[in-house]
């Protein structure tokens, strides 16, 4: 397994947003490292204010479609991921959150680096009867590849439906401007340059 900070660092931005997170979660990998275990058990946690997710851009065979999932908290369509929670692997990661808030059982990376990074703002809000405060998410993007033929389901606690739509549903039905701006038509190309030829 290649440690994330080799990833980040092999990792070439595609555009000055992801220049800058790429340097903002190198530097908050070596304040945890200059802290000590506890700052980085915090990291691949839970901790505040910041810590690692990882999310997963998931497209059909021919590339003509993405699953996406309607998040309870955010009110919106969205692609699939979730947090480290321990675990450093974050590939593994995406693969984990795919399966758990899809159902899919059959579901397997289809490149096997980051295609994109992002510091994702997360308002304070309530999980399962407490507060959690507004954080950031230092999230390294995979893309996976699942059969749309495969029965989905949603995971109640965290999303209300989960569909395969074509990457144009997808812009269209996200409610997250920053997301429909910067961050789904950058996975949208950079699945199109790896051999996914969806159309946009």
């Amino acid at each position: 397994m290649t440690s994330l900070r080799d990833e980040l660092t092999l990792f070439v931005p595609t555009c000055e947003q992801e220049i800058h997170d790429r340097a903002l979660m190198l530097a908050a990998l070596d304040a945890a490292e200059a802290k000590g275990s506890a700052a980085l058990e915090a990291l691949w946690g839970r901790g505040d204010p910041w810590h690692l997710t990882a999310s997963a851009w998931v497209v059909s065979r021919d590339g003509c479609q993405v699953l996406m999932a309607y998040h309870n908290l955010y009110q919106s369509w969205a692609w699939l991921g979730g947090h480290a929670d321990g675990q450093r692997d974050l590939a593994a990661v995406a693969l984990r959150e795919v399966m758990e808030e899809s159902g899919l059982t059959r579901v397997r990376l289809g490149w096997p680096h980051i295609i994109s990074c992002e510091a994702l703002t997360v308002d304070g809000h309530e999980k399962r009867g407490k507060y959690v405060s507004s954080h950031l998410h230092l999230n390294v993007t995979y893309l996976v590849e699942a059969d749309p033929a495969e029965p989905v389901r949603s995971k109640v606690d965290e999303n209300s439906s989960v569909a395969w739509m074509t990457p144009e549903e997808a812009l269209a039905r996200s409610a997250e401007p920053w997301f429909v701006e910067r961050v789904y038509p950058k996975l949208i190309k950079q699945a199109a340059t790896l051999g996914w030829e969806i159309p946009y």
